[in-house]
């Protein structure tokens, strides 16, 4: 019997695999879609429950009636089919029905939203909230575990969005919604927490910036999605001098360069001059076609609220955000985040109030 030469096996048998991987892709790619299929029927068939049974409840108009339709329906349910139609989760069924009133939104939403992203969503009290989480969920695909740590993090209240008048965050959610329009609001946020660095308690703007390094993953996570790292010492000659951005990254929903300048202290006037001199830099000399203006974060581990406010840096391309090396409390990063909210809402109404008066 002739012995096949080892090249001929060999060339069989890259055939075989490579024949064998696009069969993989073919199964892979099938069972994406069947469960993309029935994570979206099921989110479908909850909403509709849901929905029927709000009707019928409010058909009646009493509620000693919606108490007892919920549970006898939860028990004769729960023997039929499992567990899941049990009086616990028809209430969430009714209550997501509730919250998300629009089937056409949640059809869209159920493309990409699994029903663990729904329940993790549902309980959150305030309605602009959870249209937050729901679109950024869904434009930057989180996972479940992902939106769970966004939400326990208090991403939303930490965008400079929420500190919006509602009318205003209404129309960005719009935007998102139905164009995928990503603005600074939306992305930035304050503060940033870098708990995940392991500093402690005495460290240089080198030992910062050397964990962001050491820890770039996280640090992109904690930015959010949407960010590539460029840099580190950007490099910028200026008048026959050096000068150095500490990290450059690029956004590639906001189409723009972002700078982000580490600062030990507290925010001061003359770091708002030198992140102006290294986007104009960046501008003139970085900046491809296509892309908007450079936009520019001042990381800081105080924010001197007067001085940002005196400097106008929310009508500029500058942001100017706090670090927490430790996550607080919740309670503590809660009351921080409720004031900081108050304070950028009572500006913006003095500040009407003030373009109204020069009007007149």
């Amino acid at each position: 019997m002739r012995k096949q030469s080892k090249k001929a096996t060999i060339r069989k048998s890259g055939v075989s695999k490579r024949l064998a991987d696009e069969i993989r892709g073919l199964i892979t790619t099938a069972r994406e879609h069947i469960s993309h299929a029935a994570n979206a029927g099921l989110v479908a068939l909850y909403w509709n429950i849901g929905n029927r049974i709000s009707r019928e409840i409010l058909q009646q108009k009493r509620a000693e009636y919606g108490e007892q339709i919920v549970a006898s329906l939860g028990t004769q349910l729960s023997k039929e089919y499992g567990e899941g139609f049990a009086e616990k989760n028809l209430r969430r069924m009714i209550q997501f029905a509730e919250v998300f009133p629009d089937w056409e939104i949640v059809v869209t939403l159920s493309r990409q939203l699994g029903w663990s992203h729904f329940v993790a969503i549902i309980p959150l009290k305030d309605k602009l909230q959870r249209d937050f989480y729901a679109e950024m969920c869904r434009v930057e695909r989180w996972s479940v575990r992902q939106l769970r740590d966004k939400i326990r993090s208090m991403l939303y209240e930490r965008t400079a969005l929420s500190r919006k008048p509602e009318k205003l965050i209404r129309q960005d959610l719009a935007s998102l919604r139905e164009e995928d329009r990503l603005t600074p609001d939306l992305v930035f946020r304050d503060p940033y927490i870098l708990d995940f660095l392991g500093l402690k308690d005495s460290y240089s703007e080198k030992d910062l910036e050397a964990a962001i390094l050491m820890k770039m993953e996280s640090f992109i996570l904690e930015l959010g999605a949407g960010f590539s790292f460029i840099a580190r010492q950007k490099r910028m000659i200026i008048d026959g001098e050096d000068y150095f951005l500490d990290l450059l990254f690029f956004h590639r929903g906001l189409r723009r360069l972002v700078a982000i300048e580490l600062k030990l202290d507290r925010f001061r006037a003359a770091h708002k001059g030198q992140m102006e001199l290294y986007l104009r830099w960046l501008d003139k000399y970085e900046r491809q076609k296509g892309e908007d203006t450079p936009i520019g974060i001042i990381l800081c581990a105080g924010k001197s609220t007067e001085h940002v406010e005196l400097l106008q840096l929310e009508k500029s391309s500058i942001r100017v955000a706090e670090y927490l090396t430790q996550l607080p409390p919740r309670d503590v990063l809660e009351a921080k985040l409720h004031e900081a909210v108050r304070l950028a809402r009572e500006q913006i109404t003095v500040r009407d109030i003030e373009g109204k008066e020069e009007q007149e």
